[in-house]
């Protein structure tokens, strides 16, 4: 579905998936801490559906979600729900930090695999945001040189994975409603994950279901910022946006965890912040050609 390009309502929409992407990474550090990743995504699933019903009935019922393409749905979701569990193991493995900083990789994979197959032109200012929102990280998480944690390499698996799924959603966005991404998302995710979460099932404490449902909230609507924000720039131009989420990560860190805020987590933020604010510049009119006399 095409709709009038606008940076700043994507940046809007990109608001909102910040946030709520934010509140995904606190709520899951706590849950994981007791709960199997397995059932963590079931419940997230199921819990996600019933809140989403309420559109879905507003927007045509089931009947509206009908679709042309359910194996680029099946494909895309099958690949998010294992890049998804990868990024639940890995917090059980390394900082929080490390995770999302790894995850940062994805926009390379994004940006690659959208100018080779959904045909975006990179542009000086895509290039330029991606590599001084690298070099942010970078700079914030300073990675030593030494023996490699495997919670790291799952890490870089799964942002190659989101960044496959990404490329797929802004694939879907031309032809499909947010609202039909984000119910075939959890239809094939809740399907392909159910057996393992009943085969590692543990009933979860009052205090837990509370995060539960804070993720199932946050991860499904977060999911459908990211559409609508597809939806209005190329994937290029929403990609690197998300780089905020490792400053913001930080801010949450040192307010939630008593975490230090240190001169390199400012200057990192910096560079991200310059770089996004770069990428959401209109590229300049080509010049009128002076009418033939």
């Amino acid at each position: 579905m095409i709709r009038t390009p606008s940076k700043p309502r994507a940046a809007l929409w990109m608001a909102g998936w910040l946030t709520l992407m934010l509140i995904v990474a606190v709520a899951g550090r706590e849950t994981t801490r007791e709960l199997n990743v397995f059932q963590i995504m079931e419940l997230r699933s199921l819990i996600g559906f019933c809140m989403l019903y309420p559109l879905i009935r507003m927007n045509g019922g089931f009947r509206a979600m009908r679709t042309a393409r359910l194996p680029q749905h099946i494909g895309r979701n099958i690949i998010h729900y294992g890049a998804q569990l990868g990024w639940f193991f890995a917090l059980t493995l390394i900082p929080l930090a490390q995770v999302v900083s790894i995850e940062f990789t994805m926009p390379i994979w994004t940006a690659i695999l959208a100018a080779m197959f959904l045909g975006e032109r990179m542009t000086v200012w895509k290039n330029l945001a991606i590599v001084l929102g690298l070099i942010g990280v970078l700079v914030i998480v300073r990675p030593a040189t030494g023996e490699i944690n495997p919670g790291q390499l799952i890490a870089l698996a799964a942002a190659l994975g989101f960044g496959i799924s990404i490329a797929m959603v802004k694939s879907l966005t031309r032809t499909e409603s947010t609202l039909a991404i984000i119910f075939w998302m959890l239809v094939v995710q809740s399907t392909a994950g159910f057996f393992p979460a009943i085969y590692t099932w543990h009933t979860p404490s009052a205090y837990l279901w509370g995060w539960i449902v804070v993720i199932a909230f946050c991860g499904t609507f977060s999911h459908y910022c990211m559409a609508r924000a597809m939806l209005y720039a190329d994937a290029t131009v929403v990609v690197p946006m998300d780089f905020l989420r490792v400053p913001l990560t930080a801010i949450a860190g040192w307010l939630i965890y008593s975490e230090r805020l240190d001169v390199y987590t400012v200057l990192g933020a910096a560079l991200i912040l310059t770089g996004n604010l770069l990428n959401l510049k209109s590229p300049a009119p080509a010049p009128a050609r002076a009418a033939a006399t």
